[in-house]
């Protein structure tokens, strides 16, 4: 089983999902006059964390398929590799939750609340913009090179055998009548 990039079109879909499911919750929130918009600086804290960890790791990764580390458990390998798509997939979808209440919020900037909403939920979409990017890198860094399996294009090369051309078996039948010749 071959691990391929995630395409940007996952990234597209989360975003768009994520838009129109901030946007819905922001017009609930209005609507209801419940808090329901914004995000804890706490969160946007974290996910900064998050993506270190997982960009940390990947380069952990990528130093085993480069060779300049000698052992790995393979395990943590593909499990990087999950992390770092997960993590671009759902703070691409986050990054469209906190940009939709953003540019919702931009709307009634005179009043305190949505001043609030308005600057955590920048701050939380500058994040996951950064999450964003730290999760593609990541899977990048976690591509590994071929083994010796049946993958390996270098074993399917040595695998064949070279065809000897028409000149080369001509010199070859001179140089043995050659030999053959003479006296010895």
């Amino acid at each position: 089983m071959r691990a391929r990039r995630t395409p940007l079109v996952h990234y597209l879909v989360a975003l768009v999902l994520g838009l129109m499911g901030g946007a819905g919750i922001s017009e609930l929130g209005m609507s209801t006059r419940t808090d329901l918009m914004g995000v804890p600086w706490l969160v946007s804290v974290l996910l900064l964390l998050l993506g270190a960890a997982i960009l940390i790791m990947a380069f952990q990764v990528h130093r085993y398929a480069k060779g300049d580390r000698k052992e790995m458990d393979l395990r943590f390998a593909v499990n990087v590799l999950i992390m770092s798509k997960a993590l671009g997939v759902a703070c691409a979808a986050l990054l469209g939750w906190y940009g939709s209440q953003a540019l919702i919020s931009m709307g009634h900037a005179g009043a305190p609340y949505y001043t609030r909403v308005m600057q955590e939920c920048l701050v939380a979409s500058l994040v996951c913009l950064i999450d964003v990017v730290a999760g593609a890198v990541g899977e990048w860094l976690c591509q590994l090179p071929p083994d010796d399996g049946p993958e390996n294009p270098d074993r399917r090369k040595s695998s064949r055998r070279p065809m000897a051309d028409a000149t080369d078996t001509a010199d070859r039948a001179k140089i043995k009548a050659n030999s053959s010749k003479r006296p010895g």
